[in-house]
């Protein structure tokens, strides 16, 4: 019971909720993140370890950039939990407000750039 609680937990805030469906897109950067978000860096930080540290994305690092991706193979509540998320949140306002922020931020960065 424990695990679920936590799981759920996970997705109980806005912003850690926002993240998670940002990262249903693919692999980014916490600078990414922290654009299109519009938070600071310990912010994003903070809530990405909350996620990592119930299982929902796990990271690597390259340079001095922490990059961060789901961890959809975690547990069968995780799956059917993201299949839902994934279904429902895109047609909702801020989750596609997000995904048009990251589209057109992706869409400016420039290469080669550190992050």
């Amino acid at each position: 019971m424990r695990t679920c609680v936590k799981t759920f937990k996970a997705l109980a805030d806005e912003t850690r909720l926002r993240i998670v469906m940002l990262l249903a897109n693919g692999e980014l950067c916490v600078c990414d993140l922290m654009a299109v978000l519009s938070l600071p860096q310990s912010t994003v930080s903070r809530h990405l370890s909350y996620l990592r540290n119930t299982g929902w994305v796990t990271d690597r690092r390259q340079g001095m950039w922490m990059h961060y991706r789901l961890d959809e193979g975690n547990t069968a509540l995780h799956q059917a939990l993201l299949t839902v998320l994934k279904k429902e949140l895109p047609v909702r306002g801020q989750a596609c407000d997000d995904a048009t922020a990251l589209a057109a931020y992706l869409a400016t960065k420039k290469k080669g750039s550190s992050c």
